[in-house]
């Protein structure tokens, strides 16, 4: 059964090692061999444990992007990526964005943090 967690700051599809003994959700008969990342928001996450043949599955669906309206701009029929917000923290909401807005954003907060590169008003 998929495990819900607390507030966590990594994104959808996040994969990590399975616990000890974990079994497959789809086959319990099978151990399992990792565990993804699904379902996010602000007050957590469900974590699946799948088997090497899920886990394959799940690989191989991932290739194709996810498409639907961009959460930011709002246009349609966009290849989405899930992104969360850096003005709302690393647990804030996932808002799955368009490559448009994405770069947009890369490029706000690296021009924020390129005022801070000639910044000599500190002690050495």
């Amino acid at each position: 059964m998929a495990e819900v967690t607390g507030p966590i700051s990594t994104l959808p599809g996040h994969r990590r090692g399975s616990p000890d003994g974990a079994v497959c959700d789809e086959h319990p008969d099978r151990p399992a061999v990792v565990r993804l990342q699904g379902e996010t928001d602000s007050f957590g996450c469900e974590m699946y444990d799948l088997c090497q043949e899920c886990f394959d599955a799940e690989k191989k669906a991932e290739a194709e992007p996810d498409i639907g309206k961009c959460d930011w701009c709002k246009t349609d029929e966009q290849a989405l990526r899930p992104r969360r917000d850096i003005d709302e923290g690393s647990h804030g909401p996932v808002y799955y964005v368009c490559a448009a807005c994405a770069k947009k954003d890369e490029d706000a907060i690296m021009a924020e943090l390129s005022q801070y590169d000639n910044d000599e008003d500190f002690d050495d």
